[in-house]
């Protein structure tokens, strides 16, 4: 099953380094996920939530391209609705986009609706139901994840690349993920941002997820730069409230 001769030719090479940088990108949403979620727990805390929660997807991963028989059995139609064939692939993208959908608003409402105290008393119960939240996590992580390996698959079909691209992605994520973490809580603004950019996400799942001709596909390439603009205009916004705050002072 592992195959290590791709190491001395280019086209091994560079389906290795375009893999990692796809699987790379694709981990975005799943690490802004992440980071919502941990930052409610207290902070000596979060590390290990994270931790837990990348160490969840690289599990779930692997796991998924060592079955990879089994995950092309998810393209097969499962029944039929008004002549629309729904597969397995359909419900998971269907059912994680609600979730994330939900899951998102709901933040988004405890972050403008609620009081400060509220806030507090939520972080302290967060703090005792931190298995729950590695739960949620591990939740999306299964539909992250079979969006990344249905990539993976379409990439390449040496099993080697997949699981060390995926490996070294996830590595990256967990480098990443406390600084990311960190200006998120740090700035509500971009809190926002992420959340919004989540609900993006979760309708993006949706749409791919229905079955049939009613599928409609939607390059991540288009959504990752319509968020990156929005992410530097509101950096740049930050930029010049400091500029102000610090020329006031």
């Amino acid at each position: 099953m592992f195959n290590f001769e791709w190491l001395s030719t280019p086209d091994g090479w560079i389906a290795f380094l375009t893999l990692t940088f796809l699987e790379i990108v694709l981990g975005i949403d799943n690490i802004i996920f992440i980071s919502i979620l941990t930052n409610k727990l207290p902070e000596k805390v979060r590390p290990k939530a994270r931790t837990a929660g990348i160490g969840l997807a690289l599990l779930f991963r692997i796991i998924m391209l060592l079955g990879i028989t089994w995950i092309i059995g998810f393209t097969e139609p499962l029944f039929a609705i008004f002549s629309y064939e729904v597969t397995g692939r359909d419900l998971i993208l269907m059912l994680g986009g609600l979730f994330l959908l939900t899951k998102s608003t709901r933040e988004i409402y405890h972050k403008t609706e609620e009081v400060e105290s509220i806030e507090e008393d939520a972080k302290q119960t967060a703090a005792k139901n931190m298995i729950g939240i590695i739960v949620q996590i591990g939740l999306l992580d299964i539909v992250f994840s079979f969006d990344s390996i249905l990539t993976a698959i379409g990439m390449t079909e040496q099993i080697t690349i997949m699981i060390l691209a995926v490996i070294i992605s996830l590595v990256i994520m967990l480098i990443f993920a406390g600084k990311i973490s960190s200006i998120i809580e740090k700035h509500p603004s971009l809190q926002m941002l992420a959340l919004s950019f989540l609900i993006l996400i979760g309708f993006v799942l949706i749409t791919e997820g229905l079955p049939g001709e009613l599928s409609v596909h939607m390059p991540k390439g288009y959504i990752y730069f319509a968020v990156g603009f929005s992410l530097a205009v509101e950096l740049l916004n930050i930029k010049m409230r400091k500029a102000r705050d610090k020329s006031k002072s």
